[in-house]
């Protein structure tokens, strides 16, 4: 069979490939006279390929005849390899730890990078106020803090009353009710209210800063914000940022005060510490630093939240799957970021008195 108009084009390579599917389901040998042939292209030569395999696969005769000089040099530039490619070698045990290494110190750099835009912008918004879109960052507040209260709220309740009713046993033991006040207050203002908190909003707004971010870069917008000249930085995670900074503390002493109340509840109910008795204890055994230290903890696990958040979303690459994927990338590094930074934090305060 010849091809007709002197071309093995794409245009005519889905009828070419019907007429040989007939041909080929009769049986017996195939020949391709491509005498008349003066013109072959990426497509035409992919059908050659295509029953090229086949007819060894099936080991049936395929014969090509008249084949001119040009065309011999075009189907020379696509040739033909039988079987499946061969695998390529899977990494050694080094070369994988080199390659995650190597990944590692990239993103690390991006995150530095990404995290000076911020502090850079903040700054000069400070001096030039419209460069911080006020407006945005009012939004954020109430999307990122007051639609967490409840879900945070309600965790650090139980928690407080949780730690409280764990401890309430062996206190009894030595007589030591009034000192479940100690380990409620302290616990709570330094350590748990902050780390709750923040993976709660990591799990929440941080998610959801990823996605929105993700989406927006598989749909090209960060690449249209940057053709215009606008810094998606600036633009996006910035009022993110400043939202976050704000409500993080403000959700942080909320979490504080219902964990406490959640363990003033049991301290009440089973180990019979009156109010009075508890509130005195309270403002005896916690400070002003304590309440310090934990705000400033929530400050840092919130920016840390966002700014990850945000670049998981901006180095999405692929489809929808790949928004997921960030996503979870997101909620899985902030909050391993927020445990590390809290254990330095933690180191930081014993040693440093």
């Amino acid at each position: 069979m010849q091809p007709p108009e002197g071309k093995l084009i794409r245009a005519h390579v889905a009828g070419i490939a019907n007429e040989i599917e007939i041909l080929w389901r009769r049986g017996g040998p195939v020949t391709l006279d491509l005498s008349a042939i003066t013109l072959v292209d990426s497509a035409g030569a992919a059908l050659l390929a295509t029953y090229y395999r086949r007819a060894v696969r099936e080991g049936r005769a395929l014969k090509v005849t008249g084949v001119r000089p040009e065309v011999a040099k075009t189907l020379d530039l696509f040739p033909v390899v039988e079987g499946d490619p061969p695998k390529p070698p899977r990494p050694g045990f080094l070369e994988r730890i080199g390659e995650g290494t190597a990944k590692s110190h990239e993103v690390l750099l991006l995150y530095l990078a990404l995290c000076a835009d911020v502090a850079w912008f903040g700054v000069v918004g400070l001096f030039r106020p419209p460069k911080i879109r006020w407006r945005v960052v009012a939004y954020e507040m109430a999307n990122m803090g007051s639609r967490a209260l409840g879900v945070v709220g309600l965790i650090a309740f139980l928690v407080g009353g949780t730690v409280a009713l764990m401890s309430a046993a062996q206190l009894r033991q030595f007589g030591a009710n009034i000192f479940i006040v100690d380990l409620i207050g302290v616990s709570l203002t330094r350590e748990l209210g902050p780390l709750m908190a923040a993976i709660v909003v990591a799990g929440r707004s941080g998610s959801s800063v990823a996605a929105e971010i993700a989406t927006m870069t598989i749909t090209e917008e960060i690449d249209a914000l940057r053709t215009m000249g606008l810094n998606p930085t600036r633009f996006l995670v910035l009022p993110k940022v400043i939202a976050i900074s704000i409500t993080q503390p403000l959700i942080t002493v909320m979490a504080d005060f219902l964990g406490i109340l959640g363990g003033f509840i049991v301290a009440v109910t089973y180990l019979d510490v009156g109010l009075e008795p508890f509130i005195d204890r309270l403002l005896q055994s916690l400070f002003l630093r304590d309440l310090l230290i934990g705000i400033l903890k929530s400050i840092v696990f919130a920016q840390l939240i966002v700014t990850i958040g945000a670049l998981c979303g901006m180095r999405t690459r692929g489809g929808a799957d790949a928004v997921g994927l960030s996503t979870t990338t997101s909620v899985v590094a902030s909050i391993f970021a927020v445990v590390v930074a809290d254990a330095l934090f933690s180191l930081i305060f014993y040693f440093g008195g």
